[in-house]
């Protein structure tokens, strides 16, 4: 069988290919962030109130994890890198249709536009780059790869405040075209024709079904933090979310070529490091929700200060991880994911014990550590997610991956503020829903008990990698 790895000009070209790939990765993950800064300008000049404005991040978010499994499975059946070259055209148009500020309306088409763009890159990218890069390199790429999904989905608010600061709000979306455009031009020329297409029909029926479920669920979070999760109707899409799931599985599992094999989560190695990547996204938005508020509102910085110190985060990930990832190649990615969660643990408890008058220097370093252990651990487990499974489902799990990441923003992001609110309010005898003003000590309370929620869901993480290790040792022995 052929490989990209035996063709010499691909692999002359890989870091091109890399460079291409982590090019886009960051900007269809920015565009999941960078757009929540400009939502009250956005609001003003399309004339819209603000519950609806908030459409704009939801329905980018909403399209990409209800197709992120189709585009994984289309990957594997016509080829990773044609969808991911139709993926770069489709959301450069939508960013250009996005920036003009005429119809709110042409915004939400562009919006899923960009949607399924991005999620015809994101569920191949880590695909393409397990099937060019040789295995002893494959770590350090997949931890560069890591890198750029953090700096797009952790600095999105720091770049839209630096954008928004001298230009309109539409350049936020037109910063991509520059950057689409360069990336086309040079995955024209590295990127190679697809080797591996199965070429195998489409599960309609299990599609259907799982966006009738993925749906139902993201609208009950999104509303569900504007009216409260006790009301009827936020239980009852729930309920129905739950119910279309178990029709989705079952028709999965009775199907002879499924959208998702249910096969793949039998392997340990891969269902743990999926479910753990999850729980580790949920947590590290409690941290991304919070610390504005924190720095913000408790502290009393500039929007711009704040958004330089959370920069520390994304940057200090960058750094570590290609590093991580060329030292799992060399001793194996179990250890290393076990020293990221607990620097990661050792961060939500820093978190937890800020208050009022926290040294900047304290503050800076909880944060850091927070980066080298998402550097440290993301590497490593994306290379274990992506080398549990066989070839022909490299496209399928890179979308399960990319999943796992989005539906663990989305459920940090609903968990944090549902977490923050609850506590204040229970400590205030009366319902908030917003930054209580004049009550520093107020938020302090609602803060440490929402990182210690972070922190159990580390644990649980810890926990699960742990055994893992410990059954890997005891197999081995």
């Amino acid at each position: 069988m052929q490989s990209y790895v035996q063709d010499p000009q691909v692999q002359k070209n890989r870091w091109w290919i890399i460079t291409a790939v982590g090019m886009f990765t960051i900007m269809s993950t920015l565009d999941a962030s960078i757009v929540n800064i400009a939502l009250p300008v956005m609001s003003k000049d399309l004339h819209v109130p603000m519950n609806q404005a908030e459409w704009v991040v939801s329905i980018y978010l909403i399209v990409i994890c209800a197709l992120l499994l189709l585009m994984g499975k289309l990957g594997d059946s016509l080829g990773k890198i044609g969808v991911f070259r139709f993926g770069t055209v489709l959301f450069t148009v939508g960013s250009l249709l996005a920036g003009f500020n005429h119809s709110f309306y042409l915004l939400l088409f562009a919006r899923v536009m960009q949607a399924l763009g991005a999620s015809m890159t994101m569920a191949n990218n880590n695909g393409i780059i397990t099937e060019v890069f040789p295995q002893h390199e494959r770590g350090k790429a997949l931890g560069l790869i890591g890198s750029f999904v953090a700096v797009g989905s952790i600095a999105g608010p720091g770049i839209g405040g630096l954008i928004l600061g001298a230009l309109p709000w539409g350049y936020i979306f037109w910063i991509n075209i520059p950057i689409g455009i360069i990336t086309m031009i040079v995955g024209h020329f590295v990127l190679p024709k697809d080797l591996q297409t199965s070429h195998q029909p489409i599960d309609w029926g299990g599609f259907g079904t799982y966006v009738l479920a993925i749906v139902p669920f993201f609208l009950a979070v999104s509303l569900g933090q504007e009216v409260g999760f006790g009301q009827p109707l936020i239980i009852g899409l729930f309920i129905f979310a739950v119910v279309l799931f178990a029709v989705f599985i079952a028709i999965e599992r009775r199907h002879h070529m499924p959208l998702v094999s249910l096969k793949l989560f039998a392997n340990r190695e891969f269902t743990v490091s999926l479910l753990t990547g999850f729980l580790i996204f949920v947590t590290n938005f409690f941290s991304n929700v919070i610390t504005p508020f924190y720095l913000e509102n408790a502290r009393g910085f500039s929007a711009t200060h704040a958004g330089y110190l959370m920069m520390v985060f994304p940057i200090v990930q960058v750094i570590i991880a290609p590093l991580s990832g060329s030292l799992s190649d060399k001793i194996g990615p179990y250890f290393l994911t076990l020293v990221g969660l607990g620097a990661i643990l050792l961060a939500q408890v820093g978190y937890a014990l800020w208050h009022l008058s926290s040294p900047l220097w304290v503050i800076i370093v909880i944060i850091a550590i927070n980066g080298f252990g998402n550097g440290v651990f993301q590497s490593p487990n994306n290379t274990i997610i992506m080398s549990a499974v066989a070839p022909k489902d490299l496209g399928i799990a890179g979308g399960l991956n990319a999943l796992a990441r989005n539906l663990g923003m989305v459920v940090g992001i609903s968990a944090a503020t549902t977490t923050l609110f609850a506590a204040m309010s229970h400590t205030a005898g009366h319902h908030m829903s917003t930054y209580p003003t004049g009550h520093n000590q107020l938020f302090i309370s609602g803060m440490r008990v929402a990182f210690v929620v972070a922190i159990g869901l580390c644990v649980i993480a810890f926990i699960l990698t742990a055994y893992r290790m410990w059954q890997n040792r005891k197999q081995t022995a």
